[in-house]
């Protein structure tokens, strides 16, 4: 028996019907994407489903003894409470059922027909075990752990709205509901975080998963089944991301081979009607009825798509080097988020910034636009560079004026109808510079505090693009995004001609866009790397593996001891260490020299993979330029190592 089962759900907001008579279920272990342009009613079919929205009509028909939560993109928690008390409550359904077994286990007892009681019991214990098992309490501080809750005992009122996600999200998962409903669940989490959250629906999560989010990875890694909700309907698809492109690319093409048919059949039947046709017999009355109705039956326009590249922005103006660090430190809070950071980023490089919640990240793009200045070092701007912000919180909107006005910049704008657009040569009236953000005539006039999430994303893209700036700053730009303005914005940036600084957490948005990474590692350390989010992870992967096999190769070789009679440890022997032969020396006088350039070919080939044209004119030589970089590393290491232990061993005497 499904979980839920809805049948011809209806919802209108006035005039606007969001999706009418749709129908699904969703299967006790499914794990279902929802997808739909921005403005659909993803959102508002969850709400619906969870039953915090009314249906104008139709049914939904819960399993009995199934449970359901909601994670919400702006989710509700007591400001007084802590993260740990609001992630205990999650246990509350197995604490309750616990108790409940208890309490049977003693009628049980007392009872001379426990049959019924017996019966329970065993539901009971179904149910615990599906809980979790019999000790849930580690359960608590472990998802905090996992899901990067630094202040388990603080209250949550003063945390931001990405804290206070993850602690929701804490409390789902604890609580393992039967059907889990997530709304953009991967916003505010960092790479490592979506990586295990996959991991633990796909492998560990024993309920059903429904989930709206634009993270193509994280679609093609946990569902089993896509939703879309196109004009009003709901299409379903089997199986991941992947093949859902694949099975929508060919609903399409059908769909635009039988829209054609009828298009052909109509222009014949206008011509039969044009040349006159008499309605007196029945068969030529059936034909003009048939007619009538092709020409009723209209089909409704495919949603629009969001085409940014229309602008043929023009950043040639800055120069070859836009942005310098130079040896840049930063603190806040007594914490070192940047230690002697050194970049150059030239014309054209698309630079994804890389690291834990709180590493440092946006405090980064505000040394650039001045908010904060460097403890030490300098943040230098070439004179022609042009910067424009694209921040998470979407703070530069004003929610009572227009999206006109607020695109405009001006109060009233919208009333006089006035406003232009240039790029390069090419000039566009406001309105039709928004009709390209699929916010078309009345809908230009409507308040931006009553657009969606992915709606203001779309007036903050449309006031940032217009300022043609050579340098963009872009604060998890993919929040809230559809995939198709997603796509949209990668085509834009892949082909822009000024530069970029990203911050995001959306590997499949960093692998198509960015040309290297800078990685936030921790007490401070910022590491440049060549390459995109794919590339990052296996050179992590390969450094990660040097370090285990270090490890274990120090473990193979333990140090002599003697233990005295006391049975009390003596220091360990000193292990026997030869002095260095003529060779060796000659070998460390030329060590360095080689370790200098092995390092230099490094640098060249990063160079080499850091610059943008070699990915539009020699992209087929990635993966092998990826292998040699590798290489090189790894000689600069194994030399470094022989040059530490032949100089451990330079003072030994024969």
């Amino acid at each position: 028996m499904p979980v839920i089962s809805a049948r011809q759900l209806t919802k209108s907001y006035g005039p606007q019907t969001l999706f009418e008579g749709i129908s699904l279920t969703i299967g006790r272990e499914d794990r279902v994407g929802l997808l739909g342009i921005n403005g659909t009613g993803k959102s508002t079919l969850l709400r619906v489903l969870v039953g915090a929205e009314t249906l104008d009509s139709g049914t939904i028909e819960r399993r009995r003894d199934s449970s359901l939560l909601y994670l919400s993109q702006e989710p509700k928690l007591d400001p007084n409470l802590t993260p740990r008390q609001i992630v205990e409550s999650g246990l509350g359904e197995w604490k309750r059922a616990m108790d409940r077994y208890a309490e049977l286990g003693h009628a049980i007892a007392a009872s001379s027909a426990p049959g019924a009681l017996l019966e329970e019991q065993a539901c009971l214990l179904d149910r615990i075990e599906h809980l979790g098992g019999w000790d849930q309490g580690h359960r608590v501080d472990d998802m905090l752990g996992k899901l990067s809750v630094l202040s388990p005992d603080s209250p949550v009122g003063p945390m931001s709205g990405g804290e206070q996600r993850r602690v929701a999200l804490a409390h789902l998962l604890v609580a393992r509901p039967s059907l889990a409903v997530l709304d953009e669940p991967t916003n505010h989490l960092d790479a490592d975080t979506i990586d295990w959250l996959e991991d633990y629906l796909t492998n560990s999560y024993q309920g059903a998963v429904l989930v709206v989010t634009h993270d193509r990875y994280f679609l093609d890694a946990v569902c089993s089944r896509i939703f879309e909700l196109d004009r009003g309907q709901l299409f379903e698809y089997q199986g991941n991301y992947s093949s859902y492109l694949e099975q929508k690319s060919e609903r399409l093409a059908h769909e635009e081979r039988t829209e054609q048919n009828r298009a052909n059949l109509l222009r014949r039947e206008r011509a039969w009607l044009q040349r006159g046709a008499k309605a007196r017999s029945t068969k030529q009355k059936a034909r003009i009825q048939r007619a009538e109705e092709l020409i009723a039956n209209e089909p409704d326009r495919a949603p629009g798509t969001v085409q940014f590249n229309a602008f043929e922005l023009d950043a040639k103006k800055g120069g070859k080097h836009l942005l310098t660090f130079d040896g840049v430190s930063l603190s806040l809070g007594g914490r070192k988020l940047i230690d002697t950071l050194t970049l150059h980023l030239t014309s054209g490089e698309r630079l994804g910034i890389l690291g834990p919640n709180g590493a440092g990240k946006t405090s980064l793009l505000k040394l650039l636009t001045g908010e904060l200045k460097p403890d030490s070092g300098g943040v230098r701007l070439a004179a022609q560079t042009r910067v424009a912000l694209f921040d998470q919180a979407r703070a530069g909107l004003r929610d009572d004026w227009s999206i006109f006005d607020n695109v405009a910049e001006r109060a009233g704008a919208e009333r006089e109808g006035a406003g232009v657009v240039q790029f390069g040569d090419r000039t566009f009236e406001l309105r039709t510079y928004l009709e390209h953000f699929l916010f078309e005539g009345s809908k230009q006039r409507q308040p931006v505090g009553a657009l969606s999430g992915g709606e203001r994303a779309r007036v903050a893209l449309a006031k940032m693009l217009k300022t043609s700036a050579n340098l963009l700053l872009l604060d998890e730009p993919t929040n809230d995004l559809d995939v198709s303005t997603l796509s949209a914005l990668e085509e834009l940036l892949e082909t822009f001609s000024g530069s970029a600084l990203i911050v995001s957490h959306d590997r499949g948005f960093l692998d198509r866009v960015v040309s290297s990474l800078l990685v936030f590692e921790g007490d401070g350390r910022v590491v440049h790397y060549p390459g995109n989010y794919s590339t990052y992870r296996s050179l992590r992967a390969a450094a990660d593996q040097e370090r285990q096999a270090a490890v274990k190769a120090t473990a193979a070789t333990p140090a002599k001891a003697s233990v005295a009679a006391s049975g009390t440890a003596t220091p360990a022997a000193a292990v026997s260490v030869k002095p260095l032969s003529n060779a060796e020396k000659k070998e460390l006088d030329g060590l360095m020299d080689r370790v200098t350039a092995a390092e230099e070919r490094v640098y060249a080939l990063q160079a080499e993979l850091a610059d943008p044209n070699f990915y539009a004119t020699r992209g087929s030589e990635a993966a092998s330029k990826q292998r040699e970089l590798e290489l090189a590393n790894q000689q600069v290491v194994n030399l470094m190592q022989r040059w530490e232990e032949l100089e451990a061993r330079k003072s030994l005497k024969r």
